[in-house]
């Protein structure tokens, strides 16, 4: 497995190591997530499949009889972030997906990345990004990076770009972040800052973004198309659950202290600590 730098998301103090999808047509979702994507199979179930890159576990898409498809407001996934190497594996990927005609959703530099994003077969929003190195980064006096939405331009990124043979994401290949529809802005902050112990990184309106290790961001959060939504439901399709993976203990010991103190319902696995985010998103803690 690919050792990343010191300085990469998953070498921060904790990070996103995990994301799990409720489908409803598994087979097809699957070969798409492997076909387009690029995402290897590691490891069936009875109720699904387990993918990822160069042996890293990524993304489990698992199925069920009884799964309602989530109303578009619901609290949710907003998109899990395929964090890739470089540009040139940006551009190698983007040729990949123009090659076969897979529409985009969009396409931004955030002065931090640069960043394409789009929509797998059932809705789920996906971002494939490359970050830019750190010493290129800006961060503000209080403590925040800047961040900005601007337009990237991806025909010089596809003019770039190898034209070799596509075989897959390449090693390295991470889940840099992931992004969520929550029902409310500061009740988010207030979990993700207070309980899980991460920073405030950048605003924007109706959202924030939080990490740790003063990387851009691990967490987006936004109210964008769920402001004041009900919680989501436990059958309904999208994102079942995700993982915080901590590479520092005390980091996680805090948070399993302050979810104990807000008497947060929480289920110990051996080393996994689960519950129910406030919005009913399920969520890992591991150490």
């Amino acid at each position: 497995m690919t050792v990343q730098a010191e300085n990469h998301a998953v070498r921060m103090p904790a990070y996103i190591d995990h994301s799990h999808l409720v489908v409803r047509d598994l087979p097809m979702v699957s070969s798409w997530y492997q076909t387009i994507m690029g995402l290897k199979p590691i490891e069936k179930t009875a109720s699904g499949e387990t993918l990822g890159v160069a042996g890293r576990p990524l993304l489990t898409l698992t199925t069920q009889g009884n799964a309602a498809i989530a109303p578009h407001n619901a609290p949710g996934l907003f998109h899990t972030a395929f964090l890739v190497p470089d540009r040139t594996e940006l551009g190698r990927w983007l040729a990949h997906i123009a090659h076969n005609n897979v529409p985009l959703q969009g396409a931004s530099d955030h002065l931090v990345s640069e960043a394409i994003y789009l929509g797998d077969p059932e809705g789920n929003g996906i971002e494939v990004y490359r970050d830019r190195p750190r010493d290129e980064w800006n961060y503000l006096q209080d403590g925040m990076v800047k961040m900005a939405t601007l337009p990237l331009d991806l025909q010089a990124l596809y003019d770039e770009a190898p034209k070799d043979t596509w075989d897959g994401m390449a090693g390295g290949t991470a889940i840099g972040h992931i992004h969520l529809q929550v029902s409310d802005i500061p009740e988010a902050n207030a979990f993700f800052g207070d309980v899980l112990g991460l920073d405030l990184m950048a605003t924007y309106p109706g959202a924030s973004f939080f990490a740790s290790g003063k990387y851009h961001h691990h967490v987006g959060a936004n109210i964008w198309n769920s402001r004041g939504a009900p919680k989501r439901q436990a059958n309904m399709t999208g994102l079942s659950d995700y993982t915080v993976h901590f590479n520092d203990p005390a980091k996680l010991q805090n948070a399993v202290t302050k979810l104990d103190e807000l008497e947060i319902p929480v289920k110990r696995n051996g080393d996994t600590v689960s519950l129910i985010d406030p919005w009913g998103i399920g969520l890992k803690l591991v150490g």
